[in-house]
């Protein structure tokens, strides 16, 4: 099939893919038409059926797979695609990995590389909670490995959760190093549990889109519930130590305007927010900029980094 990542201005388009979202407009000028995005593995695509009433536009819904026939044209230096034809798809014609985007590292090597950096955490309470978790428990080791970070912005893609969380861990190991002063195994276990709000925050693929509960609670409150619940499962867990390990999940978003219910008020949930942010940002420049291509253009002003942005020169 062709893929998203290798449309070009010009291309003729028949393909299957994913329809990830779908709303009626109306033009300036009174005319109907419908704004779609279609998805497959590397990626999406904004696309309009101009015409909804043609014969050629059949019925389909959101998350239906579809077989589109159009042409990708360039709007304002963005390919978008122009529907001419649409019809639901034959499950016979297209095979579901195909449209889900997927981490390009090894998800069961970052699962052990992950587990290896726990392995190192001695407090007991703390590494019972690890074990409660991801070690017993199946289906949320399934979940966790699987599971995206984010909708959209950085790791929206299948691992994405398990591969953020391991560079959020690997930045923590750092700091550690760096910092002697932090406490690794409360450190190491605020960065495993910093996001596992996200299970219930945003939905499986393929529609990884944000639950009732998500919209409602969001994923740090999520989180320090399932923490909090986990440590009221342990005989004798220290309550200090689960407070301070749910204020550092409270805190990792770092300020209040950013979502985190309280500002970081220890050295660790400091460290956790800053290795947090960087992972992220880090994450969604490398997706920005593997979304150029070869192009060593500026890529024009992007809100989340308040900046005109482009590759770097070689040297």
């Amino acid at each position: 099939m062709k893929y998203i990542e290798a449309f070009r201005e010009g291309d003729k388009i028949n393909e299957v893919y994913l329809c990830k979202y779908k709303q009626a407009a109306t033009a300036k000028n009174g005319k109907a038409y419908e704004n779609v995005i279609l998805q497959d593995k590397t990626g999406t695509i904004d696309s309009k059926i101009w015409d909804p009433n043609s014969s050629g536009i059949g019925d389909f819904e959101v998350m239906d797979y579809v077989f589109i026939t159009g042409d990708v044209t360039n709007f304002q230096g963005t390919l978008q695609l122009n529907i001419k034809r649409v019809r639901k798809a034959d499950e016979s014609e297209y095979v579901a990995q195909d449209y889900l985007p997927v981490s390009e590292k090894n998800i069961d090597e970052m699962y052990r590389e992950l587990m290896g950096y726990m392995s190192q955490v001695e407090n007991p309470y703390l590494q019972k909670l690890i074990q409660m978790y991801f070690v017993e428990n199946e289906a949320f080791i399934s979940a966790f490995k699987s599971h995206s970070a984010a909708k959209t912005v950085h790791h929206g893609f299948v691992g994405g959760l398990l591969e953020h969380t391991l560079g959020v861990v690997k930045l923590c190991d750092f700091y550690v190093k760096q910092y002697p002063y932090l406490k690794r195994d409360l450190l190491f276990t605020a960065a495993l549990f910093h996001d596992v709000g996200k299970l219930k925050e945003i939905s499986g693929f393929p529609e990884n889109d944000y639950t009732d509960d998500g919209q409602l609670l969001g994923h740090i409150v999520m989180g320090c519930e399932l923490v909090g619940f986990g440590c009221r499962h342990i005989k004798n867990f220290p309550k200090k130590l689960m407070s301070e390990l749910q204020h550092c999940i409270l805190a990792h978003h770092g300020e209040l305007e950013y979502g985190s219910p309280k500002k970081p008020a220890l050295a660790e949930a400091m460290a956790l927010n800053y290795a947090d942010n960087t992972d992220a940002k880090l994450e969604t420049m490398r997706e920005i900029l593997k979304g150029a291509g070869t192009s060593k253009d500026w890529l024009g002003y992007n809100r989340l980094f308040e900046s005109n942005l482009r590759q770097s020169s070689e040297l």
